[in-house]
């Protein structure tokens, strides 16, 4: 048996940004639509964080981390405190794929700009963007678990490294999606 390092490597029109598929006239406007509904998810969500007392909100009790923190979290929470958090984690089941299809719409418009590294690269930021809803939806199912009683198990730990996994991802594309907005356009004429 021998090893080829080739199979490893990707090239640069092996990888399809997942959202390739739309007709390029629906882009822009699908674009918008879900920004707008990230942003009016993102505000509604900010509202139901106040009575949760944390200095980040929900994001607090994402990174909790360990049982004792988790504990201490929940057990300061009042039962309007804890009804309002069970609604932000439902509230972010619908957010997951709002937030997910604006980014991937951002990278896949902003990589119409491209070509080569930069449209290959497109392609792995855009497949970052569906994945963080995947990170998202456990880490949710991790707080719910928390939030109704099993505070004193691996779920905080659960939730918080997939938390880091979501936000890192969020953060790849975003990066990319603003740095091929704002590089020049090199697409062949």
């Amino acid at each position: 048996m021998t090893f080829d390092p080739g199979l490893l490597t990707l090239k640069e029109d092996s990888v399809n940004h997942p959202l390739a598929f739309l007709p390029s006239n629906l882009r822009k406007p699908l674009f918008i639509t879900f920004l707008i509904s990230t942003i009016i998810l993102s505000i509604v969500m900010q509202v139901m964080d106040k009575p949760l007392n944390l200095p980040r909100g929900i994001i607090s009790f994402e990174f909790a981390s360990t049982s004792q923190n988790a504990s201490r979290i929940v057990n300061s929470w009042t039962e309007q405190a804890r009804i309002h958090a069970a609604f932000s984690l439902g509230i972010d089941f619908l957010y997951m794929p709002v937030y997910s299809l604006a980014l991937g719409l951002g990278i896949l418009l902003a990589a119409g700009k491209h070509s080569g590294k930069m449209k290959f690269l497109s392609a792995l930021a855009g497949w970052a963007a569906a994945g963080a809803p995947l990170f998202d939806a456990v880490e949710n199912f991790a707080l719910w678990r928390i939030l109704t009683g099993e505070a004193q198990s691996a779920y905080p730990g659960i939730a918080a490294i997939c938390a880091s996994i979501k936000f890192g991802l969020i953060i790849l594309g975003a990066t990319y999606a603003l740095t091929a907005w704002l590089l020049p356009r090199r697409v062949p004429a």
